[in-house]
């Protein structure tokens, strides 16, 4: 009987990257901006601004670290075990790597709320006011976004590489 050949690499490479980004962009604004006030960018559109997040977006839920804590493990093992199983299938590649910034992001996060007990955001866009963000929250974002395209959109059968 052939072994099927695993080519989970690049993803789980993409997710460890990204977590690596995250965690390295969040020590960089606690260096300097918690200490030096915010950086503008791009006057009244992109700013860097220091923000400790306790919540949520939009800081829902305040102080109730666990429930954040529970569902980022659950994400991650749901976002792996699939991850593997479509990789020991040798399919969907960009499926993968979703699923690996969704995973990223939740793990991102989910550092910061265990060794911190809150989140670092930084990222305003003053424009629309729109709550402050970081790397990881993004990752989050982009990586459903992407899922949600990708199962809705695309015929799976056809896209198994």
């Amino acid at each position: 009987m052939k072994r099927k050949k695993i080519r989970f690499p690049a993803a789980l490479f993409s997710g460890i990257l990204l977590v690596f980004l995250d965690q390295y962009t969040k020590y960089l604004a606690a260096k300097f901006l918690k200490p030096g006030g915010p950086v503008i960018l791009i006057r009244n559109v992109l700013e860097l601004r220091y923000l400790e997040n306790r919540g949520a977006a939009f800081g829902m839920l305040q102080n109730r670290k666990w429930i954040f804590i529970v569902f980022a493990c659950i994400c991650i093992i749901v976002c792996a075990w699939i991850g593997f199983r479509l990789a020991v299938a040798d399919q969907n590649m960009a499926l993968r790597i979703c699923l690996a910034s969704l995973a990223a992001g939740a793990a991102g996060n989910l550092i910061d709320r265990v060794s911190r007990g809150y989140v670092i955001d930084f990222i305003y866009f003053s424009l629309i006011r729109f709550p402050v963000f970081n790397l990881a929250d993004v990752c989050v974002t982009l990586g459903t976004a992407s899922l949600v395209i990708i199962v809705l959109f695309f015929d799976h059968d056809k896209e198994a590489q």
